[in-house]
């Protein structure tokens, strides 16, 4: 994540906690709604107006440079050992993946069948996995970037394929905001690439909307989950009906 993107994510998590609301941003520096927004998305602000939306904010611009600092630059990725300390304990990797989510721990505790001391225990040992950073009062900040993924292949992959993929597609994806694409297309290596770099743009995409929605209350917001595969493959059925020779 480059450094202007590290900084608009502090500046929204700062919003946040202020309760202040791009549209509230923009009556403070009488600016549309639609025009704060555009800034955040593009993370084009001069330090002037960095300096204003601090102001307005409540925040030492000191604090926001230092909070960016700190965040950034975090691993994409887990190790082998640690995704298997995750796989082995289904609670622990229950609460790294509501952490992943942004959720609060009491949000945890309200939501699942977890006790809130069974949950710091869990915090605690995703602190040690070097997963997140625990902080005072049972908060924390994730030491993985906004671009993470599991491993390929990996302990959490194989957990997903045996768990999670049949239920997720047994879904008729036809409710508002779903959808299931099955696309063919023959690509030279380049063009591959080139897609593969946009999936992980629009993964970074997810994340930045859900970390803007955090604001609104939990009943306005719903679960969703984006599953993407791409790779060179061809459907069994059709390989068998190929010509020989």
């Amino acid at each position: 994540m480059s450094t202007p993107e590290v900084l608009m994510q502090v500046l929204r998590s700062e919003m946040r906690a202020a309760g202040l609301t791009y549209k509230g941003l923009g009556d403070k520096l009488e600016l549309s709604e639609s025009s704060i927004k555009r800034m955040f998305s593009q993370g084009d602000m001069s330090l002037t107006r960095m300096a204003q939306i601090c102001k307005a904010v409540g925040v030492a611009m000191e604090d926001v440079l230092r909070q960016a600092a700190d965040a950034a630059p975090h691993a994409d990725t887990l190790t082998l050992e640690q995704e298997k300390s995750l796989v082995s304990d289904p609670k622990l990797l229950l609460v790294a993946i509501s952490c992943l989510g942004h959720w609060t721990m009491e949000q945890i505790v309200e939501t699942y069948e977890i006790s809130e001391t069974e949950c710091i225990g869990y915090l605690v040992k995703l602190d040690r996995l070097a997963l997140i950073e625990l902080k005072p009062g049972n908060r924390y900040r994730m030491r993985v970037s906004l671009a993470f993924r599991w491993l390929p292949d990996g302990p959490v992959q194989h957990f997903f394929r045996r768990a999670v993929v049949d239920d997720y597609f047994a879904g008729r994806f036809d409710g508002p905001g779903e959808a299931l694409l099955c696309v063919h297309a023959r690509l030279a290596d380049p063009s591959a690439m080139e897609l593969v770099h946009k999936i992980r743009q629009l993964a970074g995409e997810l994340a930045r909307l859900h970390q803007d929605d955090q604001r609104l209350p939990l009943k306005d917001r719903d679960g969703y989950t984006l599953m993407l595969g791409f790779r060179s493959w061809e459907f069994k059925q059709l390989t068998a009906m190929r010509r020989k020779g």
